[in-house]
C-alpha cells in the first residue's frame, strides 16, 4: 500500500525452474498485474510484465557440518514483453521495451539450532543492465505523451541483500529480508510533433527494503507465506508498505 504516491498494484507471480543436470537449471518468472491511482485511472486489464529467462548455475555444494554454503550464479535476460508504448491510459505501462542482462550471485547456508530449530542464510548481489533500446511513440511507460516519437532505456540498477529464516518446527518459519535497491535514471530522447527535442536523464533512486514474513507449510510441497514490504529512507522514492501473500507449490 503506497503512502505517498497513491498508486495500488495486485499481481501474480509465478516461478516455472526445470533441472537440466544437479547443477544447472533454467527458469522464467512470468508475472500479470492490475494498477489503479488515483487521479490517473486504472489499467485497461490485467497487464503481463516483462518476461525474465535466467540459467543458474551451483558451483559450490553445501556442507552444513563444515559450515560450507552453496553459491550459485545466474544470467539471464529480461525480456520486453510487457506494454510499454502508444499505451491508451498512463496506467497500462507493464514493461520497457528493452532487453536487459542480469547477472546475480547467490549465496545460501543452513545452520542447526538447539531444541531442533534450524537457521537458514540467503546473501545475494544482483546487477542489471539494458542491451537494446525501446523504440517509443506518443503515451509510453517512460513517461512522454501524445505527439512524441523516439527512443529510451532503461539505466542500470541492482540489488544486494540478505534473507534470514527461522524454523520453529518443520511447519513454521519466521523470515526477515533485507535489501538495499538502487537504480540510475532512465534515458529519454526523441522529439515531439513541431519539432520540440529531448534528450534526458531522469534522476537516480534508491531505497532500504525491509519484508518480515511467516511461512506455514502444511506438507513438503505446498505451503503459504504472509508478510509486508517496508520500503523507506530511500533517494527519490516513495515511502512503501505492501502486503504479500504467497503459495508456493512444488511439483
Amino acid at each position: 500500500m503506497p503512502m505517498a504516491s497513491g498508486q495500488r498494484t495486485v499481481a501474480n507471480s509465478t516461478m516455472v525452474k526445470y533441472g537440466l543436470t544437479d547443477h544447472i537449471s533454467i527458469q522464467i518468472f512470468p508475472a500479470i498485474s492490475y494498477r489503479w491511482k488515483k487521479h490517473e485511472g486504472n489499467t485497461s486489464g490485467l497487464k503481463f510484465g516483462d518476461l525474465p529467462v535466467d540459467v543458474l548455475w551451483r558451483f559450490l555444494d553445501p556442507d552444513p557440518k563444515r559450515y560450507i554454503p552453496s553459491l550459485s550464479l545466474f544470467a539471464g535476460m529480461l525480456m520486453p514483453t510487457g506494454d510499454y508504448t502508444q499505451l491508451g491510459r498512463s496506467q497500462d505501462g507493464a514493461g520497457n521495451g528493452a532487453y536487459v542482462f542480469r547477472t546475480a550471485l547467490v549465496e545460501q547456508s543452513t545452520y542447526e539450532l538447539p531444541d531442533d530449530h534450524t537457521l537458514r542464510l540467503r546473501m545475494w548481489g544482483m546487477f542489471r543492465r539494458a542491451v537494446s533500446s525501446a523504440r517509443l511513440q506518443d503515451m509510453t511507460s517512460y513517461g512522454t505523451t501524445k505527439g512524441f516519437v523516439g527512443r529510451g532505456r532503461p539505466g542500470m540498477s541492482g540489488q544486494t541483500g540478505f534473507s534470514l529464516e527461522f524454523g520453529f518446527n518443520q511447519r513454521l518459519v519466521l523470515a526477515l529480508d533485507v535489501a538495499r535497491d538502487w537504480a540510475n535514471g532512465a534515458r529519454v530522447w526523441g522529439s515531439y510533433r513541431g519539432g520540440r527535442r529531448i534528450d534526458r536523464i531522469s534522476a537516480a533512486s534508491g531505497d532500504w527494503m525491509v519484508a518480515p514474513a511467516l511461512e506455514y507449510s502444511w506438507s513438503p510441497r505446498f505451503g503459504v507465506v504472509a508478510g509486508a514490504s517496508t520500503f523507506f529512507a530511500g533517494h527519490n522514492t516513495n515511502l512503501t508498505v505492501s502486503p504479500q501473500v504467497a503459495v508456493n507449490m512444488i511439483f
